[in-house]
């Protein structure tokens, strides 16, 4: 009875993504992109030789993460308001598939776009390891940060900021010291750059939506359906991952002859095998965290649920 019932609201939840609440533009404004990403993802592998040929390990990693992380949020949205435990679940993994879409930029990064100067240098080395590490700090952090949104829910937001901005930071050192490096003259501008620079105004864009809750604090009630800062959220943080998309596609290809010559060839334990063992360590760091959880619905399976899937997520 009680799996009949999950099911059915389970259900109610996908069927109320073609109505229109305050989560219907959330839950599309990722879904779609997320197609829009498989099919680059198809285009590429009919066009490159990802089983053999080591160097597009890397792109393999990240167009595989740049698929999970739109459609994860999706299901976020989606499947949230199925419980007052299943929502904090939900985006348990919504943030574990953007802390994993961090190390397949840190992956990228390191073996397509790093400056010239720091190929072969100590950072180059432990870029991945240290991104590894990045993404066990940023989904405990995010996961625990929704414990404090009920009692402190300005701490909370401050930590998943935090928890965010971190590996951003360190993912994007090498490539705000390349472009500094372009405006000083010391190379030429490309078009990688260009689309690196797009990604970048984009980032801080969406790092802007997400804490200035703009415009809905202007005007509270006017946007709970379409316009607030959330969607808008979605909307940039997509375009930019298209930027950075099309700038490391972009980087892969205009750098190959160089980077074989003078780089480090990408290794299966530093691209796949990377991916795979933060993978175990995220699934363990959420599963952790919703041990709990679980446990309380178990002890409590008569609990009423919510009745209507449109509950904001911010």
């Amino acid at each position: 009875m009680i799996s009949f019932s999950s099911s059915r609201i389970a259900l109610d939840c996908i069927l109320s993504s073609f109505q229109m609440n305050n989560e219907t533009i959330n839950i599309w404004t990722h879904f779609l992109p997320t197609w829009y990403f498989l099919w680059r993802f198809c285009v590429l592998c009919s066009t490159l030789n990802f089983l053999t040929d080591s160097y597009t390990w890397p792109l393999l990693v990240y167009m595989m993460l740049i698929c999970v992380y739109p459609f994860t949020s999706s299901c976020a949205h989606t499947f949230s308001t199925m419980s007052a435990e299943s929502r904090h679940i939900c985006y348990f993994f919504d943030y574990g598939a953007l802390s994993l879409y961090s190390l397949g930029c840190a992956i990228s990064y390191g073996y397509y776009v790093m400056p010239e100067c720091w190929v072969n240098s100590w950072l180059h080395q432990y870029f991945v390891p240290i991104a590894i590490g990045n993404t066990v700090f940023c989904t405990s952090l995010s996961c625990y940060s929704r414990f404090l949104e009920l009692q402190f829910p300005k701490r909370s937001k401050a930590l998943r900021t935090i928890a965010f901005v971190v590996p951003f930071i360190f993912d994007t050192v090498p490539l705000i010291y390349r472009i500094l490096l372009c405006c000083g003259g010391s190379c030429s501008p490309t078009g990688a750059l260009s689309n690196h620079c797009y990604h970048l105004l984009f980032a801080f864009l969406t790092c802007f939506l997400f804490t200035a809750h703009l415009p809905e604090r202007l005007a509270p009630g006017c946007f709970d359906y379409f316009g607030h800062s959330h969607q808008l959220f979605h909307v940039s943080a997509v375009v930019g991952s298209h930027f950075q998309m099309e700038g490391v596609i972009a980087d892969m290809t205009s750098r190959r002859t160089w980077l074989l010559k003078h780089g480090m060839m990408p290794s299966f334990l530093g691209t796949i095998g990377a991916l795979a063992i933060s993978l175990v360590i995220n699934l363990g760091i959420i599963g952790i965290f919703s041990a709990p959880l679980l446990w309380k619905s178990c002890r409590s399976p008569n609990q009423p649920h919510s009745s209507t899937c449109g509950c904001k997520e911010q």
